[in-house]
Formats: C-alpha cells, structure tokens, sequence
C-alpha cells in the first residue's frame, strides 16, 4: 500500500525579509504559509507545495531562491 509522506518546507529568509519588506510600505502585514514537500512512498513522485502568501484577500505563490511571485495560481506571474 503506498502512503503520502510530507515533510514541511521552511521560507528562505532572504525571501521572507523582501515580501515583509515590500508590505510594510503599504502597511499590511503578510500571512506567509510555509510549503510542504510531499513524496508519495514507493515511487519516485515528488511534489514541492509553494509557500503561500496572504496579503489583503490576494495569495500569492512563492519557492524558494526564485525571483517571481504567482498569483492565484502558477499560471500567472
């Protein structure tokens, strides 16, 4: 039987300093959720969650050492 396995992926600093950054321009506060790393037992499937973040009822999408942020979706840039 195979079972799903995740393991949770912290936010790089560096990333996290930039969008608080950039927030507290508009002063908002950001809510960052972190991603997950979920591997599926026995196969080789693997899939990286994005960290979410949440500011004013947009989420965005990041990873980790990325420069672009999706909205909504990993669709849009």
């Amino acid at each position: 039987m195979m079972s799903i396995i995740t393991k949770p992926l912290h936010i790089d600093l560096e990333l996290k300093k930039k969008i608080e950054f950039v927030c507290s321009f508009c002063n908002t506060t950001p809510k960052i959720i972190n991603g997950n790393i979920i591997t599926i037992d026995l196969t080789n499937i693997t899939y990286v969650e994005p960290h979410r973040i949440k500011i004013e009822g947009v989420t965005l999408l990041a990873f980790n050492y990325s420069n672009e942020l999706y909205v909504e979706g990993l669709n849009k840039k």
